[in-house]
């Protein structure tokens, strides 16, 4: 995959597909380790631990429309290619938690991509799921609690028209106010 928030998009479906109603989106850059953190959590069905086993093996998939499943090897794979590390756990009937460590200025990093893109895509896909997203940098921290805003939105659906415009004007505002200055 060409950028990380692709990367993001796809653990996630994966969630989805594991029935999770809550999950967790962080990414925390610290320079001065030269390290980029990206962690997705979830509340879903979790895996056995054969199925752990299997996870990041391209030719295991859980699903039944195809026979590989790329993205958690694909992932772990451009994540060591830096010098970093990927690491999985699950627990059967809890959930699953994903990390992939970068190095942040190594030359084969993926760059970050449209990450709120993604984000809206997710956010605004189901009205039974709910993100909580976190990113941290040495310039600041900023978090997002889908839950929080439905409460605050009462019966107006998130996915509204008008909700999707203010979500994305708010999470690029804030995405730009946190982001390291060279």
């Amino acid at each position: 995959m060409k950028d990380l928030s692709l990367h993001i998009l796809d653990i996630v479906q994966n969630s989805i597909r594991a029935k999770a109603t809550l999950i967790g989106i962080e990414i925390d850059e610290q320079p001065n380790e030269n390290q980029l953190i990206i962690t997705i959590t979830d509340n879903g069905t979790g895996m056995s631990p054969e199925q752990l086993q299997s996870a990041i093996d391209p030719f295991y998939t859980s699903r039944t429309t195809r026979k590989v499943g790329l993205g958690l090897s694909l992932f772990k794979q451009n994540a060591e290619m830096t010098g970093g590390s990927f690491s999985i756990e699950s627990v059967f009937g809890k959930g699953t938690k994903v990390t992939a460590i970068f190095e942040l200025n190594h030359l084969d990093r993926p760059i970050m991509g449209d990450l709120v893109g993604t984000l809206l895509i997710l956010i605004c896909s189901s009205d039974e799921i709910n993100y909580v997203f976190k990113h941290k940098t040495p310039s600041g921290e900023y978090e997002l609690d889908t839950r929080e805003i439905r409460q605050t939105l009462e019966n107006v659906p998130i996915s509204n028209p008008d909700v999707r415009l203010f979500l994305k004007e708010m999470l690029q505002e804030n995405l730009e106010q946190i982001q390291i200055s060279e």
